[in-house]
């Protein structure tokens, strides 16, 4: 994609995201920000907090837990190298540690693919599969939302028994839902 493409991308997102009555009610989203070629998440995080919505952006660990801090802006945010993977821009603030997402009424999260079913496919680091493990263990049940191109909206993502379906994924040419668990 170019940067008009990718740019046309990232408001188209954020215009449906926006949308979403899960992020419309919300006082505090635990989001990310993009890198690479994901699709763009600032547009999305300055919506959000123009709103008045807390928006709490994920710290790598060494582990590759994910320990949380508060987006005040794209100014306030610092690129982070770790290790030999790719550089992160993550919040330059207070650390709020790894249990603030479960404060959070919505978690967006990055993916390469979710499939029909809602099984969303990660990077293999186990991030979030802590995240959503974390929320589990709580008791917090936030909107889970993933944020992809719609070409990666799949049949089958292979699946993991720790693995948790998504709610919805938001693409630029729509939000697709899927069943909560009861």
């Amino acid at each position: 994609m170019t940067a008009d493409d990718l740019r046309e991308t990232s408001v188209a997102l954020a215009g449906r995201a926006l949308e979403l009555p899960e992020l419309a009610g919300a006082g505090t989203v635990a989001a990310y920000v993009s890198v690479g070629s994901e699709p763009g998440t600032l547009a999305l995080l300055d919506a959000l907090r123009a709103r008045g919505v807390r928006v709490l952006l994920p710290v790598l660990l060494p582990d590759n837990d994910l320990d949380w801090g508060a987006y005040e802006g794209e100014g306030s945010l610092a690129p982070v190298r770790h290790g030999g993977r790719m550089t992160l821009f993550e919040p330059a603030g207070q650390r709020l540690g790894p249990d603030a997402v479960t404060t959070a009424d919505a978690v967006l999260l990055p993916g390469l693919a979710v499939d029909t079913r809602g099984m969303r496919l990660g990077r293999g680091g186990g991030s979030y599969d802590r995240v959503l493990a974390r929320l589990e263990r709580a008791g917090a049940h936030p909107a889970l939302v993933v944020l992809l191109y719609d070409s990666e909206v799949v049949e089958h993502v292979p699946e993991e028994p720790h693995d948790r379906p998504v709610h919805a994924v938001v693409t630029p040419s729509g939000v697709r839902r899927f069943p909560r668990e009861p």
